[in-house]
């Protein structure tokens, strides 16, 4: 067959080109006619009335000049790119495709490679994902995380960053989509909206659960936080799981480690408990310092976090032990050992203020129970919030809250809840002398349960 299966080009047979005078010799003149009839069945119609019956073979073309294109739009169509890519382009301009998605589910640790290009990745266990280099990765490699049953922490080549920072969580039942610069990585931030929304779009403030007790395996020296949620104002924070801060340690991320913001733990010391939200990732955790304000908080160890609000308080005693102590909700505490804060102390209509086992600082409710003797009969006493100030004992006074001697010496009880002022005091005062027994019971100290 004359055409050149590799070129395209068309030879007539030879013996086909005749001169004047020459007798046409039948054979290679109908050979020629031959060819030329398969030629003509073998040619694509203009018209699209016949389809190929072979590949199409083109030319490679350039964006400017693709190698299939259109007579009216000449620069818009197709053309071969380097490497065998297929090229597409609109009036001289390349148009980028992505690659096709590619979904897998992963439960263990992961280190996302160049071909992960496009992927969709769902993690169903607590996994880090490893990011190879950003510079292997290149510009505009893209890839999508699902957490879904544990959080996953994305983790960037060496000191490459994501978003700016050195990782990035990726809590449960969230999602982020990472795309590559070349030499950093960035997130679409549709995460951080999502995280910050309840932030943004709510008011108030109020604890919900993290309440405290003595550690079971520690009592003395662990606090345990259950799980809960803090919110002031527009900040909140969660924690799903219950956290451990030791008394005896300065402050370390994480449960189990220490807890308090300065020094040393002291005896017979109040330490007001805050809830601190990790700025980067919004993670849970807990710090603890003898200030009863935020203010006074010693933040040098907390770099990277902010205090949210005070969410309860633990007292020691004078071995620098934490006393134990149950709560119950609405922030009430009660010793698990009744603490006499008074024995026998005198009384008299001289009022007096009384020191009790309470928060040190702020203002707290005491749940306390009285006994009171005295050789006057008819004796009363009265134990009562410094706020009102000085007040008298006694039926044409001010009453009392430990019942009447009836008979000399012999003895009276009574039982009040009073709020003391910030020195943990209240007042006491009698109609006549006597000896007073006080058990502080607990104490409420409201943070702002509800329940």
């Amino acid at each position: 067959m004359p055409r050149n299966p590799s070129t395209g080009v068309y030879s007539k047979p030879a013996g086909t080109t005749p001169s004047v005078g020459q007798v046409i010799d039948p054979v290679p003149w109908n050979a020629l006619t031959t060819d030329l009839g398969n030629e003509i069945t073998n040619s694509l119609p203009r018209d699209g009335s016949a389809p190929m019956v072979a590949p199409l073979k083109a030319a490679s073309g350039t964006v400017s000049a693709p190698g299939v294109g259109f007579a009216s739009v000449p620069q818009t169509g197709l053309y071969l790119k380097g490497g065998g890519l297929l090229g597409f382009t609109q009036n001289g301009v390349d148009v980028a495709f992505d690659h096709a998605m590619v979904y897998a589910a992963k439960s263990a640790d992961y280190t996302a490679v160049a071909s992960d290009d496009a992927a969709v990745h769902r993690f169903t266990a607590v996994a880090t994902v490893t990011l190879t280099a950003a510079a292997t990765l290149g510009a505009n490699w893209h890839y999508t995380v699902i957490a879904d049953g544990a959080d996953v922490t994305i983790d960037p080549n060496g000191a490459e960053t994501i978003d700016g920072a050195a990782t990035l969580v990726v809590p449960s039942g969230y999602s982020v989509f990472i795309i590559c610069s070349g030499a950093a990585f960035f997130t679409n931030k549709v995460l951080t909206r999502l995280l910050a929304k309840a932030e943004t779009t709510a008011v108030g403030s109020f604890i919900d659960g993290v309440l405290l007790s003595n550690n079971s395996g520690s009592p003395t020296t662990h606090v345990d936080f259950a799980a809960g949620s803090v919110r002031s104002g527009s900040s909140f924070v969660s924690n799903a799981a219950s956290m451990t801060k030791r008394i005896n340690g300065t402050w370390a991320v994480g449960t189990g480690n220490g807890g308090l913001d300065t020094g040393a733990v002291g005896a017979s010391a109040t330490y007001f408990a805050y809830a601190l939200r990790k700025d980067d990732d919004l993670s849970f955790d807990v710090v603890l310092s003898t200030s009863a304000t935020i203010a006074g908080v010693n933040t040098t160890l907390l770099t990277g976090y902010t205090i949210i609000k005070q969410i309860g308080v633990v007292l020691t005693d004078a071995s620098s032990l934490i006393r134990q102590f149950v709560m119950y909700p609405r922030d009430e505490y009660t010793f698990v050992t009744p603490v006499k804060d008074a024995v026998g102390v005198s009384i008299s209509t001289t009022s007096n203020l009384l020191a009790l086992t309470v928060p040190n600082g702020v203002k707290a409710k005491a749940k306390l129970r009285f006994e009171f003797t005295s050789s006057a009969t008819t004796n009363a006493a009265l134990l009562s919030d410094t706020a009102q100030g000085v007040l008298a004992a006694g039926i044409g006074d001010d009453g009392g809250n430990i019942g009447t001697i009836q008979v000399a010496s012999g003895f009276a009880i009574g039982s009040q809840e009073i709020w003391t002022n910030t020195s943990r005091q209240i007042r006491r005062v009698a109609g006549a002398s006597g000896s007073l027994w006080v058990w502080t019971d607990g104490f409420h100290f409201p943070c702002g349960r509800n329940a």
